[in-house]
């Protein structure tokens, strides 16, 4: 794969229970997810689209390739944390980018995350069926 001395640029990326290490080479734009190809890994058009978008917005298709590992949460999340990441490493390699990522919003963690169950009840909110009699 990737020689641990290759230098590349680093970013976290994080939604609701995902947590994307996404690491950025000089390169093709290859990207690979947990060691498979972006098409193995999301088969959702939309999914490798919302990966793609800093790409598009800095207009760096094709330079780097992307190496991330990602775990936790469903593929939609998945795939937010691995833009969330693909972000801010992008901000390492060119300062410059800076407003035009955070005009499209991508380097903001979006903090939805999911209400826990509250004791007494069924969900979160959801309560037991009442019952008159």
């Amino acid at each position: 794969m990737y020689e641990s001395k290759k230098p590349y640029f680093y970013g976290t990326g994080r939604r609701k229970h995902s947590v994307a290490r996404v690491r950025v080479y000089e390169g093709t734009g290859k990207i690979t997810i947990n060691g498979r190809d972006i098409d193995d890994y999301f088969g959702l058009e939309t999914l490798k689209l919302i990966v793609r978008q800093p790409f598009g917005v800095t207009d760096t298709n094709g330079k780097y390739d992307i190496v991330c590992t990602v775990a936790g949460g469903g593929v939609t999340g998945q795939a937010g944390a691995i833009r969330h990441g693909l972000s801010r490493a992008l901000l390492q390699a060119n300062d410059e980018y800076r407003a035009l990522l955070k005009k499209e919003g991508f380097l903001t963690r979006d903090p939805r995350m999911k209400e826990r169950k509250k004791y007494g009840l069924k969900a979160a909110r959801r309560a037991p069926q009442f019952s008159k009699r």
